[in-house]
């Protein structure tokens, strides 16, 4: 008998997914055939263009904090490099809002959006431009109740957020539409709310912020010392309520967690396919800030690939992945949809299969070069390299209905 919590794990991430990948093996898939032959040019290219990016073979660890770094400069560390911060636990605190915050902010922004960023003068779509956007917004106080302490997110703030305050922060007009706008503000609102109502989690050393998590995780270290997958679990288990209501199991509620009827199992978690994707992105984020405050952090790989477009697009656009019923690529899909459930937890067992060969080819071990940084490096890059190559617009393969907090 599985208890329904394993479902808020990286293990039940990685273990589901290859099951999935399994059953593609062996031709049982109803949405995708699964052509490994094509793996090894995915892993080429996932090699080239990280070579590209990183020619001196330095490859930081795929987190918020890239998005951060605007031609070469670090716009955070320019901020926070010139903050009298009492303590290092003081500057996690405030990575820790702003990673949240930023994160809970990142779903998909649709083709059409840009942020004008004010020091270059260049408009920036996408990923990069949510960050730009949800750091100026940390940066001028937007989340702060304490106009003498701006860089901050407290729950108190978060609570009264409304569409507007976004629209301003995110330059969202009827010329740059920003999709999932309600859901986002809806998620930082419901952030506000559960930081507030548990400050023996969040308001350990100050008033309730979601940066009191780095407190939460600071005490539960063995010896300075954690484990990258108990940092997903604390996330899951506490900020797991923030998520729309989505399949709840024996009082459980598991967040970014879908059925399809193709995984079975022979307890009450059969057909539930758990992907924990923004979860997992922000446990990546949070790692620099727990390691720059002087804590180990241990088995990054412990965490798993991200389910989410741009590496699921790798594999589509990559021959890997290949749709049963060709029309399924000009149609539109929900998120809960079975064939759009298959499509991720595929990736995330892909993506281990790519980590593998590209270790095997460049000698290193999963300690030397953990997942984290092939995602950076990596196969994020080469999916949307893929996508603009395909598309003129840099589009996923496949289109999904999000309202912002998956994607």
């Amino acid at each position: 008998m599985t208890d329904v919590s394993y479902l808020l794990s990286a293990r039940a991430v990685r273990e589901r997914a290859h099951q999935m990948l399994s059953l593609g093996l062996a031709d049982q898939l109803p949405h995708f055939r699964v052509d490994l032959a094509k793996l090894d040019a995915v892993a080429d290219l996932v090699l080239d263009v990280t070579g590209k990016a990183y020619p001196n073979g330095e490859v930081p660890f795929h987190s918020r904090w890239r998005h951060f770094v605007v031609g070469g400069a670090d716009r955070w560390a320019a901020i926070a490099d010139k903050v009298p911060w009492p303590d290092a636990e003081a500057r996690a605190r405030a990575e820790f809002d702003l990673a949240i915050t930023s994160v809970l902010l990142d779903a998909g922004a649709g083709a059409a959006w840009r942020y004008q960023d004010a020091v270059t003068g260049t408009r920036i779509g996408r990923s990069e431009g949510l960050a730009l956007a949800s750091l100026e917004m940390f940066a001028s106080g937007a989340f702060s109740a304490d106009a003498n302490d701006p860089l901050r997110a407290d729950a108190a703030k978060l609570q009264q957020l409304t569409i507007a305050d976004l629209e301003r922060g995110f330059q969202v007009g009827p010329d740059n539409p920003l999709v999932g706008l309600e859901g986002r503000v809806a998620l930082l609102r419901r952030l506000g709310e559960v930081t507030a109502v548990r400050p023996q989690v969040f308001g350990i050393k100050d008033a309730p912020r979601p940066g009191g998590l780095f407190d939460q995780l600071a005490a539960g270290a063995t010896g300075g010392h954690l484990q990258a997958a108990d940092i997903l679990q604390q996330v899951l288990l506490q900020l797991g309520p923030i998520w729309p209501s989505r399949l709840t199991v024996d009082g459980l509620a598991l967040g970014d967690c879908w059925r399809h009827p193709a995984l079975v199992t022979d307890d009450s978690t059969t057909g539930l396919v758990p992907l924990h994707k923004l979860s997992q992105w922000l446990s990546y984020s949070l790692i620099e800030p727990l390691q720059r405050a002087g804590l180990v952090v241990d088995n990054i790989d412990g965490l798993t690939g991200l389910a989410e477009y741009r590496n699921g697009g790798l594999f589509i656009d990559g021959g890997v992945l290949v749709l049963r019923d060709p029309a399924e690529a000009s149609r539109a899909h929900e998120v809960d949809s079975p064939l759009v459930v298959e499509w991720r937890a595929l990736t995330v067992a892909l993506l281990d299969r790519v980590a593998a060969l590209i270790r095997l080819r460049t000698g290193q071990t999963p300690e030397q070069l953990p997942l984290a940084r092939i995602l950076e490096g990596g196969t994020w890059a080469a999916g949307r390299k893929l996508a603009f190559e395909r598309r003129p617009d840099g589009s996923p393969p496949l289109t999904i209905i999000s309202d912002g907090t998956v994607f």
